[in-house]
C-alpha cells in the first residue's frame, strides 16, 4: 500500500486532496500549522487508511527536518509527496509592497516547498521510486497586475518542478505539477488579510474551481502507469481565459 505525504493538508486543495486519496486506498501523512484541523481530518480519514499528522510550520527548516525524521517506522517509506502549501499575502504594486508579505511568500512557496522535499528526496532515491507533485499556478505561466512577488514565488515552482524532473530523473522518481486557476478556497482571504467581502468579491459572477475539482485532478495524475508521468498541468474554470480575462455575469 502506497503512503502520499501533504503539505498544507489543513484546508482547501491539501484538505480536498487527502479526501481524495483516502478513497483510493493510500495512506497519508498529513502536515500543516493547524493541529486541531490535522486531528479532526485525521479521525475522519482514519476510518479508511492509516493515517499520521505532522504538525509544523514548512517555514522552519529544522522543524521540517525533525518532524519528518520523527515518522514511525509505518509511514517511513513515502511514495507520493504532494507538495501543496502555499499562500499569497498582499496585492500591492511592487513599490507599494509589504516586505513582510514579500518574505512570507518567498519563504513559504519557496523555501518551504525546497525544505520538505529536501527531507523527503534520500526516501525516495534510497526506494529507486516516487512521485512528487508540486502545486503550482496559473500565476507561475503568466505575471498579472500587481502580482509581483506571488507570481514569482509560483514561476520559482515552475522551474523547481522542471530541475527537480531532471536531477531525478536517473532515480526513477517521477515529477510533475498542477497548476489551478480561480480556484475558491480561504487562498482570498489570506491575501487580503481577513477581508471576508473582499474575497468573495473576487469569486463573485462566476464559477470557479472547486479544492475537490483539483484533487480529482492529483489522484488522476498519481494513479497512472508508472510509466506515465504528467509533467505540467494547467487547469482554469471555464470562465476564466488567462489571469485577467474572466467572463463574469
Amino acid at each position: 500500500m502506497k503512503t502520499a505525504l501533504i503539505t498544507g493538508a489543513t484546508s482547501g486543495i491539501g484538505r480536498a486532496t487527502a479526501r481524495a486519496l483516502a478513497r483510493e486506498g493510500i495512506n497519508l501523512v498529513l502536515c500543516g500549522r493547524r493541529e486541531e484541523r490535522l486531528d479532526e481530518l485525521k479521525k475522519e480519514l482514519s476510518k479508511r487508511v492509516a493515517v499520521s499528522t505532522l504538525c509544523f510550520d514548512v517555514r522552519d527548516r529544522e522543524q521540517v527536518f525533525n518532524k519528518i525524521k520523527s515518522l514511525p517506522e509505518k509511514f517511513s517509506e513515502i511514495n507520493i509527496l504532494i507538495n501543496n502549501a502555499g499562500n499569497a499575502h498582499g496585492l500591492d504594486s511592487i513599490q507599494e509592497g509589504n516586505i513582510d508579505d514579500w518574505d512570507a511568500m518567498l519563504d513559504i512557496n519557496v523555501k518551504g516547498l525546497l525544505y520538505v522535499s529536501k527531507a523527503i528526496f534520500p526516501k525516495m532515491i534510497h526506494q529507486g521510486s516516487g512521485h512528487i507533485i508540486n502545486i503550482g499556478s496559473t500565476a507561475g505561466k503568466e505575471v498579472y497586475p500587481n502580482g509581483n512577488v506571488y507570481c514569482a514565488s509560483k514561476y520559482a515552482v515552475d522551474a523547481l518542478n522542471q530541475a527537480m524532473r531532471i536531477d531525478l530523473n536517473k532515480h526513477g522518481i517521477r515529477v510533475g505539477a498542477v497548476n489551478p486557476g480561480l480556484t475558491q478556497t480561504e487562498f482570498s482571504e489570506v491575501r487580503f488579510k481577513g477581508d471576508s467581502e473582499k474575497a468573495k468579491s473576487v469569486y463573485d459572477g462566476f464559477q470557479p474551481l472547486r479544492p475537490e475539482d483539483i484533487a480529482d485532478i492529483i489522484r488522476f495524475v498519481v494513479t497512472r502507469p508508472y510509466h506515465v508521468n504528467i509533467a505540467d498541468l494547467v487547469v482554469m474554470p471555464t470562465a476564466q481565459a488567462n489571469s485577467t480575462t474572466v467572463n463574469k455575469n
